[in-house]
């Protein structure tokens, strides 16, 4: 597979900003553009990380999930979800989820697991919810309670009704009991909003911000699992970090 480096990519700038080396130089010229304006984001993506870590040991222990779908899982890093989830519940069965073809390519990396469990890898787009449940119906039982990860994608949709309208649809035929965990970008700083302003003159795809109120309401339907939508940083820490522009809630289907 031919991969093009010379647009900038979402995964690819994170994994940069996260000290990765998956990555060309026009991912690293847009991220340090982006270090320029906002020095603390390669902080954020650290936190907002550290806040993936915390969500799936919590569906893992305190809910007993035991499968995850990870949409937009970009490229391997550490503490992947495989990880965190098989290291609490080594049963516990991961697809991950992505369009980037880079992220294809590393796959294998995001292939290992338990002895008990399972790790797949699905190369498909967040915008055709039904064909991502078909492929995972493949790996996972549909008929068991399942969490949907979609960490900091949904600002790729810029229309609310149509991350919405995603969001039920990957929803819909999953079993009561089932969970929904997201972070994305907030735009009550200038320094994020700046940030995301430099990101969309040249990577692609584009980036767009909400407000915590606007992130609540892709969760109607659902039941906010404490504290509700808050600062990556406030979701149960385990340290006291500084609160950052970048929001999460976790959701269960009732």
């Amino acid at each position: 597979m031919t991969v093009d480096g010379s647009t900038p990519l979402t995964a690819r700038i994170w994994n940069y900003l996260l000290g990765g080396t998956d990555n060309f130089p026009a991912d690293r010229a847009v991220g340090d553009q982006i270090l320029q304006s906002l020095p603390a984001l390669a902080a954020s993506a650290r936190l907002s990380r550290q806040y993936l870590v915390r969500v799936v040991r919590f569906l893992a222990v305190e809910a007993g999930v035991r499968q995850f779908l990870d949409i937009g899982t970009g490229l391997p890093t550490a503490d992947n979800t495989h990880e965190v989830a098989q290291a609490a519940a080594p049963d516990a069965r991961i697809v991950y989820v992505d369009n980037d073809p880079l992220v294809q390519e590393h796959a294998r990396a995001l292939l290992t697991s338990t002895p008990q469990g399972v790790t797949a890898y699905l190369h498909a787009d967040l915008r055709d919810p039904e064909a991502i449940l078909h492929e995972a119906a493949k790996v996972m039982d549909p008929d068991k309670i399942t969490a949907v990860l979609v960490m900091g994608i949904l600002g790729h949709i810029e229309s609310d009704d149509e991350a919405k309208a995603i969001i039920d649809r990957l929803m819909a035929p999953l079993p009561s009991g089932s969970y929904l965990a997201m972070y994305d970008g907030g735009d009550t700083t200038e320094d994020n909003r700046e940030a995301t302003r430099i990101w969309n003159l040249s990577a692609e795809p584009k980036y767009h911000l909400r407000s915590p109120e606007r992130i609540a309401k892709l969760f109607d339907g659902l039941e906010l699992v404490e504290p509700g939508v808050v600062s990556v940083t406030r979701w149960r820490p385990e340290a006291d970090e500084p609160v950052i522009d970048q929001y999460c809630a976790v959701g269960r289907k009732p």
